[in-house]
């Protein structure tokens, strides 16, 4: 796992198409999990009312 997040941002040499698949899914999986931590914070941002409390 350490090595996929130190590997984020480099430019990688693919040599096959199994290397090219594989670098891609890890990097949309990294993209899906933000996704799934974000989402639920916004979408209690967007329903608060003034006082600071979740609308219902």
């Amino acid at each position: 796992m350490t090595d996929v997040l130190n590997s984020i941002g480099y430019i990688k040499s693919v040599h096959t198409l199994v290397d090219y698949y594989q670098y891609i899914k890890a990097v949309e999986y990294l993209i899906c999990v933000a996704f799934f931590v974000s989402f639920p914070a916004f979408y209690k941002y967007l329903n608060k009312d003034n006082n600071g409390k979740t609308a219902h």
